[in-house]
């Protein structure tokens, strides 16, 4: 199979249907921010951590295969996908896995920089990317449903993300900065 079809030379790409659409259309969008997520997950996965930490990360990556495919089809042709779904304990994960992880931070009471260590910086990234799917996926839902599990997966990684951010911070000693507001001249 060659990588290349010169199908999309004209500036449109096929839906898991075979549907043509423009490489722009909010579709594309969506799906395009969840694989560019997944990237950032494998250079996050690629850095030194905890085992247990890797193990999720790889299971999140193979799930957001699964909300790329799911984006990839039109609604009324879902039907056609034949592989899982976003599922309920797919959510329940990645909140066990925040709880386990705050019970061992200190108690946030400011807005956290960015930084400290590149591992948490790529983690971060892939935080705001994971937003940027998510607000993709939202406008994509205001004019064709997303199924909810799909919404709510994303919503929940990146709160997941934030907190291995904070986890992976504590673990490799890197100081959290806290964001403290100028003070206004008037």
């Amino acid at each position: 199979m060659k990588i290349y079809t010169k199908t999309g030379d004209k500036a449109t790409t096929s839906l898991f249907t075979g549907k043509r659409v423009p490489k722009h259309h909010i579709r594309i969008e969506s799906y395009g921010s969840v694989d560019e997520l997944n990237s950032y997950l494998g250079l996050v996965r690629d850095q030194n951590m905890a085992g247990h930490h890797k193990e999720i990360l790889a299971q999140i990556q193979n799930k957001l295969f699964t909300v790329g495919a799911i984006l990839a089809t039109e609604p009324t042709k879902d039907n056609r996908l034949k592989i899982a779904r976003i599922h309920e304990e797919d959510i329940t994960l990645l909140e066990k896995e925040m709880d386990m992880m705050n019970d061992s931070l200190p108690e946030m009471t400011h807005f956290i920089l960015p930084g400290g260590h590149t591992t948490v910086s790529y983690c971060h990234i892939a935080r705001t990317v994971c937003r940027r799917a998510e607000r993709m996926i939202s406008l994509l839902h205001e004019n064709e449903p997303v199924p909810s599990g799909v919404l709510r997966y994303v919503n929940r990684l990146s709160d997941y993300l934030f907190v291995l951010a904070r986890k992976l911070a504590m673990e490799l000693q890197a100081k959290e900065v806290k964001w403290i507001p100028e003070k206004t001249d008037k």
